[in-house]
C-alpha cells in the first residue's frame, strides 16, 4: 500500500462504514505512468488494498466518485472501472476537475458498507 502524499488517513471506519481516501495511481511514492490506464489500475489497486486490510471487500462498496483531469478519458475509465468492479455496480459520480495531486489524471474514493 502506498503512503497517502498528503495529511490525510487513506481509510477510516465510522460504525459500519469505511471511507477511503481518493486513491491515485502511485505506487512506491510516485505515479506509476503517465496514461490514465495505468494511473487508473493503481488507484484501483490501491483502493483493494485498502479494503484488503480492513476485511472488505469489493461488492461492498456502496458509493465512489471519479476525478478525472480530462472528461475525454470518460470511455477508457468506464472500461477500465466495469473490468475492476465486474457486475457489481456501486453508485458513482465522474467529475471533471483542473488539477489533482503530484499531477495524477485520476483519483477514486470510495464508501464501504460492512454492516448486514
Amino acid at each position: 500500500m502506498s503512503k497517502p502524499v498528503g495529511p490525510y488517513t487513506p481509510i477510516v471506519a465510522a460504525g459500519p462504514w469505511l471511507i477511503a481516501s481518493g486513491q491515485v495511481g502511485i505506487s512506491d511514492g510516485a505515479l506509476v505512468d503517465d496514461t490514465l490506464a495505468g494511473q487508473l489500475r493503481q488507484a484501483l489497486a490501491n483502493l483493494q488494498a485498502l479494503l484488503d486490510g480492513r476485511g472488505a471487500r469489493l461488492d461492498q462498496v456502496v458509493k465512489t466518485t471519479v476525478f478525472l483531469v480530462d472528461m475525454d478519458d470518460y470511455a477508457e475509465m468506464n472500461e477500465i472501472y466495469i473490468g475492476f468492479f465486474g457486475d457489481h455496480r456501486p453508485a458513482r459520480s465522474a467529475v471533471a476537475v483542473a488539477q489533482l495531486p503530484i499531477g495524477a489524471r485520476v483519483e477514486v474514493e470510495a464508501w464501504i458498507y460492512t454492516g448486514s
